[in-house]
């Protein structure tokens, strides 16, 4: 049997089941975003872990130019060191079939398996090659699934100049290229980049390698301290041509999951603050209104000895309700957004395994969180009702006390029409009120504008890397420095119709006590196809003497320009040398350091001469280009300006896609939760006002428009806000997104704007529409009997 008090908030809840489902709504917005983003954060670190433990994934790399096998015994002698292996690696070209685009690949050497510690495979598909087979390798699981090889295929690879058949004898992965990234790119592009894992004999054999190594990895005992490894790592390898350690912190696929790891962070903290707020705002709207339509029952209920504990519990008990249909239904909705987040970082992640976690400790906090903000709320409200004396709660509640508005007092007051005054009396009236209502509309028109702003961010560093500042058809980078003669060989391929040289030096920038690891590179300074910008977009001429640095590396080294700058060249000699700081550039992924070509050469005692090369070319021709680069030995690898931005479309469509769709959704939500219930509670407010008025003479139409009408003026006053509001979350999450790999611009277009404009001006519509109907059926006699 039910408890009459209980029955009572059944009929309450059937009475309000517009405005319940509406803040239900609100909540589980929230909750859903706390879950999504949590969930995914949860199964990307559990994948990680997992995986970095299962496969040994080491905690100090490092590549250098060549080191006798012998050495590897003095680095795995450094204290703190648990393990030590060395590898053969090396730059190939690619014929992969039917594809006509350049492939890059990267070869690294099989350790003996009896002897293999560190970065085991995952070998996915097929074996490992036979230990005397010299054409046999395994291929990344990403390069094969987008190319769809099987083992027994075969592939055509241009090794050092020579051209060798390759048989496919299985699909792997390792813990280094979670995130297959080719060096130099923001972007996986798993059609024009491979790694291939081979035997390392024939390694060896084509680099002259033999008993040599030119890259290692390093696992730490538990005691070990990272920067006093790489020291003594560094010491070693110094004399062999060594680019300096680095720990895992800085591994290019870590690094990258890192960053997404904390982005996700990010995310759990900002949007479910925003949508519980707006559900605790609600809860009180409606929770105060309710309070006061029903004084006279709380007093009566107080007259037959219900206990004032009693009588809050009952009405906290509605707010329970909310909560947990918006709790069910936002646990419901982020596990199902949570797995579809999932399924997309699937193909960029590539784990052996990424099953979908939703910790009950998450499950719990989401409904914790929404139930403090239903707390927060109904609390106040709740407990002033109850305590209100029975005699005075028995009393009708006060009149409004009604005076001219401030447009009134202005002398404008004769130009508004009589419903028209009632509008802007009641907004004014309850100041709080509508500014929390239109507050709480802004908000759902900023988080739209969010959702769009990726899209546009990324169209803006697409338009300033790819088409400003990059302006080459084709790159390549050469195996070692080589002579700028070797431009006349590129400008004599026929569709190439300009070549400009590049040098590119591995640094460690020094200033004061702060340091960055950063590559220098030399531009011609008349070349076209490679410019400098500044934060407007304009070119910037380089200096003949002096470097010019990346905005955002110049503030990492916190120098300025007129700075002096300690350059330690990690190649050749390894000089040191004192540079000034003799610019700022604008760029937003990556950081780099910059020098006329020539001012570089004679930086590091050098004749005339370039590691790579960009070359304006017919595109029509570019199939016999990439054949003749192939069978060049000097070049390393290839690429192509358009493939570059066909694979960054291809990759960060859908995930833009994809948050735009959930992010439309939620911001939908809070617009319709918070105008619909502000209309229905103007309208249970204000229901004896309009009967009144329709039994005066006004039309359906002229009563509609009084409650309409005050919905419009909120909805007016809140989109420029909105719009504002926007731009400064953005803003926020532009400025801790700020990393040495990317920088996003704030960059917001017109169509975002009025996209989000749109959207919340249709729901408000739609709330409207509804709340008009109800206008329409009120009952006169009914209303007009109701005591106020």
């Amino acid at each position: 049997m039910l408890r009459a008090l209980d029955r009572k908030l059944l009929r309450d809840i059937r009475s309000m089941k517009g405005q319940v489902t509406a803040i239900a709504m609100v909540a589980a917005a929230g909750v859903a975003t706390y879950v999504l983003s949590k969930s995914t954060l949860d199964s990307l670190e559990s994948a990680q872990a997992r995986m970095y433990r299962e496969f040994r994934f080491a905690d100090i790399f490092g590549s250098l130019k060549r080191a006798p096998a012998g050495l590897l015994e003095r680095i795995a002698a450094v204290p703190g060191v648990q393990w030590a292996e060395a590898r053969v690696a090396a730059p190939a070209t690619i014929e992969a079939p039917g594809y006509d685009g350049p492939v890059s690949a990267q070869i690294l050497s099989l350790p003996e398996a009896s002897r293999s510690n560190l970065n085991l495979l995952q070998v996915k598909a097929g074996r490992l090659p036979e230990p005397d087979r010299d054409r046999e390798a395994m291929v990344s699981d990403a390069f094969a699934e987008a190319h769809r090889l099987r083992p027994g295929a075969t592939l055509r690879a241009t090794i050092n100049g020579r051209r060798r058949t390759l048989e496919i004898t299985g699909i792997a992965n390792s813990p280094e290229f979670v995130y297959q990234l080719q060096p130099g790119s923001i972007i996986p592009d798993f059609k024009g980049y491979a790694i291939l894992w081979m035997n390392r004999a024939p390694l060896e054999a084509a680099f002259d390698m033999r008993g040599a190594f030119n890259q290692y990895s390093v696992r730490m005992e538990p005691s070990g301290n990272d920067p006093d490894i790489i020291r003594a790592i560094d010491g070693i390898l110094e004399a062999y041509g060594g680019l300096g350690a680095y720990g895992r912190k800085d591994q290019v696929s870590h690094r990258y999951l890192s960053e997404e790891f904390r982005q996700l962070r990010q995310m759990a903290k900002m949007f479910p603050v925003i949508f519980l707020s707006v559900t605790a705002f609600l809860l009180n709207v409606v929770m105060t209104r309710l309070m006061a339509t029903q004084r006279g029952q709380i007093a009566i209920l107080r007259g037959f000895g219900y206990s004032t504990g009693s009588i809050a519990a009952h009405f906290l008990k509605l707010a329970a309700v909310v909560v947990i249909l918006g709790a069910a239904a936002g646990l419901a909705a982020g596990a199902w957004m949570g797995r579809g987040m999932l399924s997309m970082y699937l193909e960029f992640y590539r784990f052996p395994y990424l099953d979908y976690q939703l910790r009950p400790a998450v499950a719990g906090a989401a409904v914790l969180f929404s139930g403090a903000a239903a707390i927060i709320g109904t609390a106040a409200a709740v407990v002033r009702a109850a305590q209100e004396p029975p005699a005075a709660a028995m009393q009708p509640a006060p009149p409004a006390s009604y005076r001219p508005t401030f447009i009134e007092r202005a002398g404008l007051g004769a130009r508004l029409s009589p419903p028209a005054k009632i509008i802007l009396r009641n907004l004014e009236r309850k100041p709080v009120k509508s500014i929390l209502s239109a507050l709480g509309i802004a908000l759902s028109v900023g988080i739209l504008v969010v959702g769009g702003f990726w899209r546009d961010a990324v169209d803006f560093m697409v338009f300033a890397q790819f088409k400003r500042a990059q302006r080459d058809d084709i790159s390549v980078t050469f195996t070692e420095p080589v002579s700028r003669a070797a431009l006349h060989s590129l400008t004599s391929l026929d569709g190439v119709r300009h070549a400009e040289g590049t040098r590119s030096v591995a640094a460690r920038l020094r200033f004061e006590q702060h340091s960055y690891r950063a590559g220098i590179q030399g531009l011609e300074p008349e070349g076209g196809l490679r410019r400098l910008l500044d934060r407007d977009l304009r070119v910037i001429e380089l200096p003949e003497e002096g470097l010019v640095l990346t905005d955002y590396l110049a503030e990492l080294l916190h120098v300025r320009p007129g700075d002096t700058l300690t350059v330690e060249v990690l190649e050749g000699s390894r000089p040191a040398r004192q540079v000034p700081v003799a610019g700022v550039v604008s760029e937003y992924v990556g950081v780099a350091a910059y020098m006329r070509r020539d001012a570089l050469n004679r930086l590091m005692r050098e004749g005339d001469v370039i590691t790579g090369a960009w070359m304006a070319a017919d595109m029509e021709r570019a199939t016999s280009i990439f054949a003749k680069l192939k069978e060049m030995p000097v070049v390393a690898a290839t690429a192509a300006r358009g493939r570059m931005l066909e694979s960054f479309y291809e990759t960060m469509a859908r995930q833009m896609l994809t948050f735009a769709f959930f992010n439309t959704i939620l911001a939908t939500t809070i617009a319709v939760g918070v105008v619909y219930n502000t209309a229905r509670v103007a309208l249970s407010e204000r229901a004896r006002e309009l009967a009144s008025l329709r039994v005066l003479g006004y039309t359906r139409a002229e009563v509609s428009f009084i409650l309409v009408g005050e919905m419009a003026v909120l909805v007016m006053i809140a989109l420029p806000a909105g719009l504002l509001a926007g731009r400064a979350l953005v803003s926020v999450m532009a400025a801790g997104m700020r990393t040495d790999l990317f920088r996003v611009p704030v960059v917001i277009s017109p169509f975002t704007y009025a996209f989000a404009a749109t959207v919340v001006m249709g729901a408000s519509i739609l709330s409207a529409a509804v709340v008009r109907r109800k206008i329409d059926h009120l009952d006169l006699v009914e209303v007009l009997k109701t005591r106020e």
